[in-house]
């Protein structure tokens, strides 16, 4: 009885005029996924070609490589974003649908990637202010330090002396405490000297001063001072200070240290180091 009323539900003229139009469907079907994909195609190079013409004019530009890639990005995803959309909207997929979808699932992302998103705005205040660009050697607040390698759209890359690589997320950066060492072409450099109190200052700082007006790589034109810093247990503390390019910051501080040695001791200037007097109470 039940397959006797199912054959009377079902209309054999329904299933003959399915069956006819079966392969122009598929055919049409067809004929979309291939235009799909030939626009896909198209649409990929024509991106490419956008983001060569770009790049082209920012390096003419001398925007800062960190925003070259920064902005890259950025224009790649929205790009490929616009692409996808306008080929699902071939398909005869509703575009006013998929942004109302994407709009609601974004607040359910946003409150999942808070982090990602404080990173992403952190990374554009970094490129717009430009506290630092690549090449810099840059102290963060957490006491990270090296040489700024890449800028990039959540996290700022640094390789440290040691060439060791650390990740940073633009986010603290952003929020924090930056240091930049190489934003200016000078650098001051202070070097503490302690002297026993036995011993002239004034001999001291003519021997020290001498130091310095003979090391090349020394500013001649900056102040260059040596005075006496704070009283110790068991010396006289100096601080000697001076000025020297970025570039030979490190090794004029060392060269100076180690001259400065030298001449106290053929001055007969004596360094005192710490000592602990001992009483032995013999009754």
């Amino acid at each position: 009885m039940g397959a006797e009323a199912l054959e009377k539900e079902v209309d054999p003229g329904v299933i003959e005029k399915f069956l006819q139009q079966l392969p122009e469907h598929i055919f049409h079907l067809g004929l979309r996924v291939v235009l799909a994909a030939l626009a896909f195609l198209i649409g990929v190079q024509l991106i490419g070609l956008i983001r060569r013409i770009l790049k082209k004019t920012l390096d003419r530009s001398h925007v800062d490589e960190g925003a070259v890639r920064f902005i890259d990005s950025f224009v790649k995803f929205g790009l490929y974003f616009v692409l996808i959309l306008m080929i699902a909207s071939g398909m005869g997929v509703d575009a006013a649908s998929i942004l109302a979808i994407l709009g609601s699932a974004s607040v359910a992302v946003g409150l999942a990637v808070q982090g990602s998103l404080s990173n992403f705005a952190g990374g554009v205040l970094l490129l717009v202010l430009k506290p630092f660009v690549q090449g810099d050697y840059i102290k963060d607040g957490l006491g990270n330090e090296g040489t700024v390698d890449a800028v990039d759209i959540f996290y700022t890359q640094i390789i440290t002396p040691e060439n060791k690589v650390i990740v940073l997320p633009n986010g603290t950066l952003a929020n924090g405490t930056i240091t930049n060492y190489t934003k200016c072409s000078e650098r001051r450099i202070d070097i503490p000297v302690g002297i026993a109190y036995e011993e002239d200052i004034r001999k001291a700082r003519g021997v020290i001063e001498s130091v310095i007006t003979q090391t090349p790589s020394v500013i001649k034109e900056r102040e260059i001072r040596v005075f006496v810093d704070s009283l110790g247990e068991s010396s006289v503390n100096l601080n000697v200070r001076c000025w020297a390019l970025q570039s030979d910051f490190w090794t004029t501080k060392w060269e100076i240290t180690e001259q400065i040695k030298y001449a106290l001791d053929e001055a007969d200037i004596r360094i005192p180091y710490p000592q602990m007097d001992v009483h032995v109470n013999k009754g």
